[in-house]
């Protein structure tokens, strides 16, 4: 299982939110490109980076940051945040990034997931966010009618490389991933699941490789690493162990 760090931009800076809320930010640094430098050193594989702002204003708006990241890292980079048609993906491509990631319009546009999908196979992620097991878009500001599974399942025959699972409940807040639903998610359907939301230390990473077997192929962590409560090169060692 491949441990991914996160790295969330907004306003040009390296922050992490709580449960998603824009008003409830920490900045832990003012160089999203030294933050990506310092994970690739301690042995990431692979950067999950989303434009928060992109998020918001419906298009990527820290893309010569990402840029500089995908050039630079070393290592893969998958992004999402803004990216509603594929023109939005081509530019994001174009820049070096590796995979994009489709949230809101899996939702509202599946016809574009399609055709991304088609055009670039295997470098398409569907994120879902889920509160309550509900899902959640534009940013995670407002509820759907559709459960996470539901909408996992739609994207059976779409040539996905993952889908990204996030509770947004457990989002930032380091109160541990909700196993059980990550879990149900996993096994009802065959696309490899990206657990992320909550994860607090080394156990919390435990209990996650333990769905491995249920088909969850990643994990994403973010304010735990910033936080130090858990350290990269541990939680790499301890995954491919």
């Amino acid at each position: 299982m491949i441990i991914i760090p996160a790295i969330d931009i907004k306003n040009g800076k390296c922050v992490r939110l709580l449960q998603g809320r824009m008003d409830k930010q920490t900045v832990y640094s003012e160089d999203p490109c030294e933050v990506a430098k310092k994970w690739v050193e301690e042995g990431a594989l692979l950067l999950h980076v989303v434009d928060l702002d992109g998020a918001i204003a419906k298009k990527p708006v820290n893309l010569n940051i990402i840029a500089k990241i995908a050039d630079k890292a070393g290592v893969p980079v998958q992004l999402g945040g803004g990216i509603r048609n594929i023109n939005t993906a081509d530019e994001i491509f174009n820049i070096g990034v590796s995979r994009i990631i489709i949230g809101t319009e899996a939702i509202k546009n599946p016809e574009f997931v399609k055709q991304a999908c088609k055009k670039y196979p295997g470098k398409i992620i569907i994120g879902i966010d889920a509160k309550d097991g509900i899902a959640a878009i534009e940013g995670w500001r407002k509820s759907t009618d559709i459960t996470a599974v539901e909408l996992a399942k739609r994207f059976e025959n779409f040539e996905i490389a993952a889908i990204i699972f996030t509770d947004i409940s457990r989002d930032g807040m380091q109160t541990g991933p909700n196993i059980e639903t990550t879990r149900i998610l996993a096994e009802s359907v065959s696309t490899p699941i990206i657990a992320s939301g909550g994860v607090s230390d080394i156990d919390d990473i435990k209990k996650l490789l333990l769905l491995e077997k249920s088909g969850v192929t990643g994990i994403i962590t973010g304010r735990a690493l910033y936080e130090r409560a858990l350290n990269l090169k541990e939680a790499i060692k301890t995954a491919s162990s």
